[in-house]
């Protein structure tokens, strides 16, 4: 990525209107504005459904025709967000991948702290294989807040009696709760949009009354040993990049193959932004390559 694009990408973060520690109303509709001004390709359809009781998203590329499911979880700190803010980046995969994917469309704190979230990724894996779709024909993918609740997931699936997916993809996964990841302080100023107050403040939506350091919670404590392969994609210029690196390590500790993908001087997110940033469009080429070896032969790929 040149100089220019990073400094773009950098001013539009810094100047733009979202206070993740605002109001949560307010805030839910100038990110769901942010994340949707831009139109989405003619060619992606959208279909709203439900499974396991909880409502979802199917988003698929019109030509493709796919076995494997991309199970995406979007971001928004457990407090904003939707399968529609969320549908640029997961619609930008599935046709790199030529998967379809299966967004959920989880509970939000502070109206439904912890453990609502995870109760609804749950129920949606667990119905999605009653509906015969095979464990290893899904990936799951998750992006900040929803790349933690894809991490916390895939360490309670063994406890519930549930297979392990394929594979995860987990974009600047939120994975610690108590805010102890050293670069909470060390990225201060250098992140260009988000401080460790306001963070400090949906963290408390979310857990409520419960132990931030709970596994559940904050999956960076979990034993994550028989977890599949995982791809932890992260910027340096983020203050959750220790979230990233720490998920990695223990994953590792715990003998889970894992790949730590630091993209050097962009921020949180900044695949959201393949479109003007050639990192963005490198990283998601990445992020295919690794789906497709691990979903195999399953799905035919455009």
């Amino acid at each position: 990525m040149s100089e220019q694009q990073r400094e773009v990408l950098d001013q539009i973060m810094r100047n733009g209107p979202l206070d993740i520690g605002g109001d949560p109303e307010e805030q839910r509709a100038i990110f769901e504005q942010m994340l949707t001004a831009r139109p989405l390709p003619d060619d992606v359809q959208i279909t709203p459904g439900e499974l396991g009781e909880v409502l979802t998203l199917t988003i698929e590329i019109e030509g493709q025709n796919s076995q494997a499911v991309l199970l995406w979880f979007h971001g928004g700190w457990y407090v904003m967000g939707s399968p529609r803010t969320s549908a640029g980046l997961s619609s930008d995969v599935a046709r790199r991948t030529g998967t379809r994917v299966v967004s959920v469309d989880y509970r939000l704190a502070p109206e439904h702290r912890y453990p609502a979230a995870l109760e609804d990724a749950l129920s949606v894996y667990r119905a999605l294989l009653a509906s015969g779709v095979d464990s290893q024909s899904v990936a799951f993918v998750g992006e900040s807040a929803g790349g933690g609740l894809a991490a916390a997931l895939l360490a309670s699936l063994s406890e519930n009696g549930l297979p392990q997916p394929a594979c995860a993809v987990l974009f600047s996964p939120w994975t610690d709760l108590t805010l102890s990841g050293a670069s909470m302080t060390t990225k201060v100023g250098i992140d260009p949009a988000f401080v460790p107050e306001k963070v400090s403040v949906r963290a408390t939506d979310y857990v409520g009354s419960s132990d931030p350091a709970d596994p559940s919670i904050s999956p960076v404590f979990a034993d994550l040993t028989g977890l599949p392969p995982l791809l932890i994609q992260a910027g340096s210029h983020e203050i959750l990049l220790d979230d990233s690196t720490r998920l990695a390590a223990k994953a590792a500790a715990d003998d889970v193959s894992v790949i730590l993908d630091v993209t050097p001087k962009v921020p949180h997110m900044f695949q959201a932004f393949a479109a003007m940033v050639e990192e963005g469009d490198s990283a998601l080429s990445r992020v295919a390559t690794f789906l497709r070896s691990h979903l195999g032969e399953i799905y035919n790929a455009s």
